[in-house]
């Protein structure tokens, strides 16, 4: 029995710290997300998820976003305090990977599938978690630490108008990458027995 998928899955963290002395060239990185992207499973295969890869000033573009859309509407000095703070966090990081799920493709599937029409929302939510797992695993395996946000649907219009995404692309989640400042705290776990049912 072979335990490199389970040591892997283990390390992955979610990481705050984030930095920008990343070693692995940034071509390398753009395969990496991609064939993770590639092989994630999809519902009948048909690969709705879409993701757009920012580095240098287009990430720190993205960030900036979040601030303006999101900074004014937080009430108290406190919350705005500590909200500013996250954001130039998650720009101290190298890069950051923004995931959409494609509404024509859902669309386009429901149409082919009527019997199963109603689900095919569900099942493209299930493409995303597949594919953000699938790229923090593939980062983390290459020494890169990542955490996933979810700004959207607040920063939805102007990601679009920033980044000229196709009117389709349906911003599901940002994760940001980058090396890893400081190492995760501990993590707690529920009790096997009340995660996991066995028959037999």
């Amino acid at each position: 029995m072979t335990q490199r998928f389970l040591n892997l899955a283990s390390a992955r963290r979610t990481i705050y710290a984030l930095g920008k002395n990343v070693n692995v060239p940034q071509a390398d990185l753009e395969s990496i997300i991609g064939d993770a992207l590639k092989f994630a499973p999809s519902a009948f295969n048909n690969q709705s998820v879409r993701a757009a890869l920012l580095f240098n000033k287009r990430h720190d573009e993205l960030w900036d976003i979040v601030a303006d859309c999101l900074g004014p509407k937080l009430a108290g000095a406190d919350a705005r305090q500590k909200f500013f703070a996250k954001v130039a966090a998650f720009k101290a990081a190298y890069g950051t990977a923004l995931f959409f799920t494609d509404g024509a493709v859902v669309k386009e599937f429901e149409e082919l599938y009527p019997a199963y029409a109603a689900h095919f929302h569900d099942w493209a939510e299930q493409a995303q978690g597949n594919a953000n797992y699938a790229v923090w695993l593939a980062l983390h395996d290459n020494g890169i630490g990542a955490s996933l946000q979810h700004y959207n649907p607040a920063i939805d219009e102007a990601v679009r108008r920033a980044f000229a995404v196709p009117a389709s692309w349906i911003l599901r989640a940002q994760m940001p990458f980058g090396s890893v400042e400081a190492a995760a705290g501990d993590k707690s776990f529920i009790a096997p027995g009340e995660r996991c049912m066995i028959f037999s």
